[in-house]
């Protein structure tokens, strides 16, 4: 495929995620038809068709790109190494740096009732970036940094709260930037669970 037409369809499918992920964060997915997808990227209906087959094909993957993006990020933190501690406050310290450069993907990961959808699609708790952090967990508890508890319970006590300021944060409850409680919300979460 010449560069040209390789570029102009990553351009399009861009346009079109791009489009999807202003309207679906800010009306939702059923409120947003392909019409509006198409006006709000100024692409042709055909490239939508072409690229994703429809709109639900559109918000797997929107939701599948930002999936991985997360977890290409968490994965990151896990191989820096570290304790269990650090890398874990480092995946909350993430997580709050993408919902303020990022609120509208963040918005769509954790808002969006994505079994509605695409229900296919495994609930958000065991997507990749969550599987991710509970094993940040898992390694926590075999190092004997966290208690002996049931990982999935472990992790949900270690960043329930922090996600809850996430949600806060973007339903406008929470004026501060999420950064300015992080230590706060950090060491609150980390009491919960460590030895």
């Amino acid at each position: 495929m010449p560069a040209n037409l390789a570029r102009n369809r990553i351009d399009t499918r861009s346009k079109v995620l791009e489009a999807a992920l202003h309207l679906f964060a800010g009306g939702g997915y059923f409120n947003t038809s392909v019409h509006d997808i198409q006006r709000e990227a100024q692409v042709s209906i055909g490239s939508i068709y072409h690229h994703f087959g429809d709109k639900e094909g559109v918000a797997r993957a929107l939701y599948t790109e930002l999936l991985e993006q997360t977890d290409g990020e968490l994965k990151r933190i896990n191989e820096r190494g570290g304790s269990a501690q650090e890398r874990c406050r480092a995946a909350v310290a993430l997580l709050f740096e993408m919902t303020e450069a990022e609120p509208k993907s963040m918005q769509f990961i954790l808002h969006a009732q994505h079994r509605e959808f695409l229900p296919n699609e495994p609930p958000i708790c065991s997507s990749a970036p969550f599987r991710r952090m509970r094993e940040m967990v898992e390694a926590g508890i075999q190092s004997g940094e966290i208690r002996p508890l049931d990982a999935m319970i472990a992790a949900a006590c270690l960043f329930g709260g922090p996600i809850r300021l996430i949600h806060l944060r973007l339903d406008g409850v929470l004026a501060a930037p999420l950064q300015e409680h992080l230590e706060t919300a950090w060491d609150c979460a980390w009491r919960a669970v460590a030895v």
